[in-house]
Parts: C-alpha cells; structure tokens; sequence
C-alpha cells in the first residue's frame, strides 16, 4: 500500500506545501492550461466561474486555459481572449471567485501563428508565422472531422516587436483583471515553438538559424512581459521534445537547456516543462529522454506535466524531479483531485467526447465530487 511507502502518517509528497516565490501553495497539484472552447467569441463566459471554482482548493494553482493575446491569435472555435476592454471584464468575475475559494490564478497567453486558417483571422488574412510553411491537414479528437490549415504568412523581421508588443499587452490586461501572474505558452507546436524549432523555423534573420536566434522570439517576449509585470509574475510552458502540429527539433536537449538557462537571467518565477512521454489527444510521444537535466539547470520553481497519475506524481516531486505536477484530463474530470489523491479514492473518468464542445455544462461542471457519489 502506499500508506506505508510513505510512512504511516507522512503526507503524500504531492499534497505537502511549496513556496512559488510570493506565492504560499499548500499543495502541489496544478490545474493544468486546458482549452475548453466554451468562450462564445472569444469572451469567457459565466459558466467559467463555476468551471474554475469547482477546481480550487485554498492554497492551490490554476493556470488557465490558453488565453488569446490579439485578433491574429485565434485557431480553434470560442476560446478566450484577453487583448479587449470586454474580455476583460468578462475574465474579472471568474478571477473574482477562484481568489474567494483561495487560489492562485495564472493566464496562459497564447499565439497559434500558423495552426490556424483564415477563418479566424481578420478580413480573412493568412495566419502569421516564422515561416511559410502549412500544416499538414489533421484528424481531429472526435475522430472523424478534419482540421485545414491556410498557407501562413512569414513574420517580416520589422513586424516581430508589434508581436511581443501584443504579449506585453495581454500581461498588463491580465493583472488588471486581477490574475496573480500569466504563463507564456511557448510549447505545442503554436507561434512561439514555431521559432524556436528548427524545423518549422526556416528564417535567414536573426530570428532563425542559429539556437540562440530561434530563442531571441522567446525571450524577446518574456523580456518584454517581465519588464511590463515583475519576474515575480512570470512562468513559461515549453515541450523541446514534442512534435506537435510538426514542430520538432533536431536537439531538444540542447534546446531546453538553452532555453533554461536563458531563462534564469531574467529570474522568472517558474517553468512548466512537458514531459518526453508527452500525451496529447489523438497524439503520443514517448521518448528515452529526461527532463532532469533541464530541472537541475533552472533556478526557479520547476512544474511539470505530461500523463502523470496519482503514483507517477509523487514520485517526481519525492525524488526531487520537479516541485509541482500539472494535471489535465484527470483534474478536468475530478474538480476535487487533490482530495480524492489524498485519501486515494477512485477517480471519475473523462469523457474525450465533450473535451472540445460548446456546451456550457456538459462534460464540463457536471463531473460529479466525491460527496456527491453514493
């Protein structure tokens, strides 16, 4: 049992509490950034509160679902934005009631560049990108509807800065919504992985070639996001080792450690690493790799995540591979995970079907809590 694995009476490594710079966790169980596509025109709505709130134990972490920073960034249908007055307005009552229930809330911001069609852009333009590249049409989760993307159309080098300028943006609404911090999503394949994997990365500027010219998008972002909130407020997600929407690279190793290290001048608050076995929906991928090498470069806090279970979870954070797990099928599937890890009662299963719709309730507030179940 694992009761006496961990000793009679010690708490279980993932429930026991963590200091994320300002931040006092009481545990390190982390909602995970999961789109949800029930933001109607990309405004969150209403039902988000109560989403949210179901998911937050007083002391813990929740990241958003990945959050648009301009009219550019959208790829998917009714995800949320944060680049105007309404979206807002409309994020400050969710903010409102994760903070009530005593959480800690961060906003991913998000760019998709190429993993997109002109559909979503503005006056049907083509999506933006470091390269010209298209994506290769692909199956989507249900099986059987397929996803096309429009030929991109490559950043000018002179274009880049207004790009940065719109994360910066996104950061300073965040905190004037009330979020305690934003994630940068720079993993999965979408606009910022776009330029550091060599590749999709095919420029010949300074912002292709080279490692360090791959990275300068990256951090040109979180120097400018930093410089507009605090470092203190600041975390990135990064997967070097995910070939997701076919952004791999020739040296993910190299590229994660690049990144790390590059990471700890600017003293940013955290990195959220997705594992080498990463599991995405309709897509796995599982490698020899270890991220242990990356953790051990990186001076702040460390958070992974990428198909872990309950067991998986505290063996991580015990052997000291990371300080918090992220967890997305199984906390979407179990507003009250961190309960039901600590007393190890069984767990609700998810629904892959209702991941993805526009419903406002089902397979998204009706997973039923453990007083709920007879």
């Amino acid at each position: 049992m694992e009761s006496q694995e961990q000793g009679e009476h010690a708490p279980l490594p993932l429930l026991t509490p963590y200091k994320m710079g300002n931040f006092q966790l009481s545990h390190r169980i982390v909602l995970a950034p999961l789109t949800r596509q029930r933001s109607y025109n990309n405004v969150p709505q209403p039902h988000a509160i109560l989403y949210y709130s179901q998911r937050t134990m007083k002391g813990g972490l929740l990241i958003t679902e990945a959050t648009g920073v301009s009219d550019t960034a959208q790829g998917y249908t009714d995800t949320p934005g944060i680049w105007t007055k309404e979206q807002v307005e409309a994020w400050k009552p969710i903010v409102d009631a994760v903070h009530a229930r005593g959480g800690t809330f961060f906003c991913q911001l998000w760019h998709v560049g190429r993993v997109s069609n002109q559909d979503f852009q503005p006056n049907h333009q083509a999506p933006i990108s470091s390269t010209d590249k298209s994506v290769a049409p692909r199956l989507q989760s249900n099986g059987y509807d397929v996803a096309y993307f429009s030929p991109p159309r490559r950043l000018r080098t002179d274009e880049i800065p207004q790009i940065v300028n719109d994360f910066r943006l996104a950061a300073k609404n965040a905190i004037e919504t009330g979020f305690d911090g934003v994630e940068i999503h720079g993993a999965h394949g979408y606009l910022i992985e776009q330029f550091l994997k060599d590749q999709v990365n095919d420029r010949n500027d300074q912002y292709g070639g080279s490692l360090e010219n791959r990275c300068r998008f990256a951090l040109d972002i979180v120097e400018a996001v930093t410089n507009e909130i605090g470092v203190d407020k600041v975390g990135i997600r990064l997967s070097p080792f995910a070939h997701f929407m076919e952004a791999g690279d020739s040296n993910p190793n190299a590229l994660g450690l690049y990144m790390v290290e590059a990471l700890n001048k600017y003293g940013i608050l955290y990195c959220h690493m997705v594992e080498p076995r990463m599991k995405i929906v309709g897509e796995i991928t599982e490698t020899q790799d270890s991220l242990v090498p990356i953790r051990k470069a990186f001076n702040g806090t460390f958070m992974v995540a990428g198909g872990f279970n309950r067991e998986e979870g505290n063996k991580a954070v015990a052997q000291n591979h990371t300080d918090l797990v992220a967890y997305g099928r199984w906390f979407l599937a179990n507003p009250d995970l961190p309960r039901r890890f600590e007393i190890n009662a069984p767990l609700n299963k998810y629904n892959r079907e209702t991941f993805y719709t526009s419903d406002p309730v089902i397979g998204y507030t009706d997973y039923p809590f453990l007083e709920t179940i007879a």
